[in-house]
């Protein structure tokens, strides 16, 4: 390609930039490009994506190091999307096409169906877990819809009214996001506590000097059985630790609602 080819490719590109910088529209509202064989495909870009949150961090995510990844110019990239923006958006929604569940997890009771989607859901954010606090912002997508009409579908034969059934739904939700939010924090803890004993070692004689002011009687009084127990730090011990709390909130939602 000459200079002047290239100078040309950058100015439409800066151009398209400037005039897509306040088109609000979703990137799937967008056909994507028409070219017999285009180079690359909306899937591509967002596993590239992927791949560089789960490796390096969502902050390593730039149209910089994407096309790096993608082994193509920057300014290429914005043939395919106008901003990160639309990078994130895509990004969320392969996420959501990983929790979709089969259809036929949703042929059987209430309980089973939000059983299957809510552990689905909790083994892709673990998967995921830059994705818990870093997609928030994200546009609604195709897969959203698909996962939100599964959760709907699997809650249909409760014979709750709409607003209970969205009340449901949320609190199964909500359990799920939580604990994998507490359970990558736990695995992080962990895994900095092998690679750095002496911190681990500086954190436990500042507590037990805490506990030795009297100031903190409940947490004294279970210290010696605590500390021979432990908080589950292993992956295995918190998916067991999910599969208990989500059997008691169903236990309870069910109850609670009259759901049978």
């Amino acid at each position: 390609m000459s200079s002047y080819s290239y100078s040309i490719q950058i100015a439409y590109s800066y151009a398209v930039r400037v005039a897509t910088e306040h088109d609000y529209r979703p990137i799937w509202s967008l056909p994507e490009p028409a070219d017999r064989k285009p180079r690359f495909t909306r899937a591509q870009i967002a596993d590239a994506a992927l791949r560089i949150a789960d490796q390096e961090g969502f902050d390593a995510v730039t149209m910089k190091r994407i096309a790096v990844e993608l082994g193509a110019a920057t300014m290429t990239l914005y043939y395919y999307v106008r901003s990160k923006t639309d990078i994130v958006a895509l990004m969320q929604d392969a996420i959501l096409a990983d929790i979709l569940v089969p259809d036929e997890c949703l042929r059987g009771g209430w309980r089973d169906a939000t059983t299957a989607i809510a552990r689905r859901t909790r083994d892709v954010l673990m998967a995921h877990p830059w994705s818990l606090a870093s997609l928030n912002e994200a546009q609604f997508g195709p897969n959203a819809m698909r996962h939100f009409e599964q959760s709907l579908a699997a809650v249909a034969g409760t014979g709750l009214a709409l607003p209970a059934r969205f009340e449901l739904i949320a609190a199964i939700d909500d359990y799920v996001s939580g604990n994998a939010l507490h359970a990558v924090e736990s695995l992080t803890r962990a895994r900095a506590a092998d690679a750095d004993p002496g911190m681990v070692a500086a954190a436990v004689t500042f507590g037990v000097a805490q506990l030795q002011t009297g100031d903190f009687p409940q947490l004294s009084a279970i210290y010696t059985e605590s500390a021979q127990a432990g908080p589950p730090m292993t992956e295995a011990a918190l998916t067991e630790q999910f599969e208990r709390g989500l059997a008691a909130l169903l236990d309870g939602l069910a109850a609670r609602m009259k759901i049978s």
